[in-house]
């Protein structure tokens, strides 16, 4: 290793920047679904080794974009193309010309998410000793461009450092109390431990380990809090509500498609409807039927004797929940013309009525809408979920409250993601129903990922979540981000369960992001601690 840390500090130009991709592309083996912790121990030293070698530019500016930046910038590269792969299986679906995109797209979104980080490294620079303390300047600033990175231009919050102390449901405990972002400090914090091990210094070996040592032990405790949490609180199963969830596994290249709606429809009846065992009742003992987002794609004035259809095979007691586009109509109860549709969760009663609707607020870019659209357009660019000329985002966030029907929050597909961004309503939700479509990234790793994280907002919720896609993962997490009932990626059938009842208030659901915010000033005050420290020993040398 020490020969790994004077490598770093003393590399420059290309060497530098292909050791830092390489550095961020092993960290990226710590997210889910491979949970390689040690990688991330590698990677963040990788970091601090060369953030101790950096050279420091004259002026604010060329400092901000000096070598701090670009080692910040091209550790996030590695990182990003690495961990984000799973986008382009994206451009499979419609295949041609788009494949030969896609090794540009993922590579500008990866270095696009890079300059988070890129401006994160070269703050925390401008702060940067010779002391251990330094790792906690590098902790805040980072940390700092991952909330960013989470909110800014409508956030994308995928793979943030924290999801690496997350790989099972003792670790993920924490969140309870900080939220992911706060999991993000303390993730940087402890896997920069190593670095302030390496290089060999004057000092007694176990001085040298100590800080590896607290980083252990705060795994450990980590992980005794967790399995105390888990054997403390009781979690019950509300017993006034039963689910039925079917995951159809529609391929996402036939799906929109006017010949496939027959077939669509009549596989999602017949999963509903099947006894998956003898003692399987079907829908006779079901409260609620759910079917994953965009399970019907087509708009429902199109196919009036499909939901004939359906409505038929519904007994009297059955409220089916699904995914459908919605047209926009205005209070005379026409189509608004020009009006974009919206991506819904509809709400049915036995009769095939409508009785409730959400339309998703948080529309993915270029996915579900296209900023600058004329622009784009003009090459022939175009959004790829498919809608009339791109979906338009709903008013606000709101609790579903449907007769005989605990008050829950309904999201679509990544709208999971936010951490403390689910809205206001979610204090009054009884469990929180999440639609989503993940066929997009079927084969990769992205659909493992994405559950992973909703597991997260069970947690810091302490809420119940109900998951259905539509070629996986479906599922039950409890409200300590167990799974209670499951469908695999890409297994086709129907599995039965209740949500649990609300454990009360967790200490991120009373603060939110406030002690994610103590610990950056936390980091920041220990490193300009750091700085003080050097300059007065500096002083007693002159």
């Amino acid at each position: 290793m020490t020969a790994l840390a004077e490598f770093a500090m003393l590399s420059q130009g290309w060497r530098r920047a292909l050791l830092m991709i390489l550095a961020g592309a092993i960290a990226a083996l710590a997210m889910p679904p491979l949970f390689f912790l040690p990688a991330l121990f590698v990677g963040v030293s990788v970091l601090v080794w060369a953030l101790d070698g950096a050279e420091r530019e004259k002026g604010v500016f060329r400092r901000l974009i000096g070598p701090a930046f670009w080692i910040g910038f091209n550790f996030g590269l590695g990182y990003f193309a690495v961990s984000i792969h799973w986008v382009g299986a994206a451009f499979f679906v419609d295949g041609g010309w788009l494949l030969a995109a896609m090794p540009v797209a993922v590579l500008g979104l990866a270095a696009i998410l890079s300059l988070f980080w890129a401006f994160g490294v070269s703050l925390a620079h401008f702060l940067w000793s010779d002391s251990w303390l330094r790792i906690f300047a590098l902790a805040g600033f980072l940390a700092l461009a991952e909330f960013a990175r989470g909110h800014l231009f409508t956030g994308f919050p995928f793979n943030l450092f924290g999801y690496a102390l997350t790989a099972n449901p003792e670790m993920m405990q924490a969140a309870s109390l900080v939220g992911i972002y706060g999991l993000s400090f303390a993730a940087i914090v402890v896997a920069a431990t190593p670095a302030l091990v390496w290089p060999a210094a004057e000092r007694a070996l176990v001085s040298r380990l100590l800080p590896l040592f607290v980083a252990v032990g705060l795994i450990t405790l980590q992980l005794a809090w967790g399995h105390y949490r888990l054997g403390d609180i009781t979690v019950e199963e509300n017993p006034d509500m039963r689910v039925r969830m079917v995951q159809p596994v529609v391929a996402q290249d036939i799906k929109w498609q006017t010949f496939a709606r027959e077939e669509i429809v009549n596989r999602l009846i017949d999963l509903s409807t099947m006894h998956t065992n003898p003692e399987d009742e079907g829908l006779d003992d079901v409260t609620h039927l759910i079917w994953p987002e965009a399970a019907l794609p087509f708009f429902l004035s199109d196919e009036p004797q499909y939901i004939a259809q359906i409505a038929r095979a519904l007994p009297d007691h059955i409220t089916l929940l699904t995914g459908a586009p919605r047209e926009a109509y205005g209070s005379d109860g026409s189509i608004v013309p020009g009006q974009r549709p919206f991506n819904s969760i509809l709400a049915f009663n036995s009769d095939g009525e409508v009785i409730s609707s959400y339309d998703k607020t948080h529309l993915v870019p270029f996915g579900e809408y296209l900023p600058f659209q004329d622009f784009f357009e003009r090459f022939g660019l175009s959004q790829f979920v498919h809608g009339s000329e791109g979906w338009a985002p709903g008013d606000a966030r709101r609790l579903m409250n449907l007769p005989g029907t605990p008050a829950f929050l309904p999201l679509i597909c990544y709208e999971i993601l936010y951490s403390g961004r689910l809205g206001a309503p979610v204090a009054d939700a009884q469990f929180i129903l999440v639609l989503t479509n993940d066929a997009w990234f079927d084969y990769s790793i992205g659909p493992a990922q994405h559950f992973h994280h909703a597991r997260l907002r069970a947690v810091e919720e302490g809420l119940s979540m109900i998951r259905v896609a539509n070629s996986g993962i479906s599922a039950i997490v409890d409200p300590l981000g167990r799974v209670t009932v499951q469908l695999r990626e890409r297994e086709i059938g129907a599995v039965k369960g209740s949500p649990s009842l609300p454990i009360g208030g967790t200490l991120f659901t009373q603060y939110r992001h406030m002690p994610f915010f103590a610990l950056i000033v936390l980091g920041l005050v220990l490193g300009l601690l750091g700085v003080a420290l050097q300059k007065r020993r500096q002083a007693k040398h002159l």
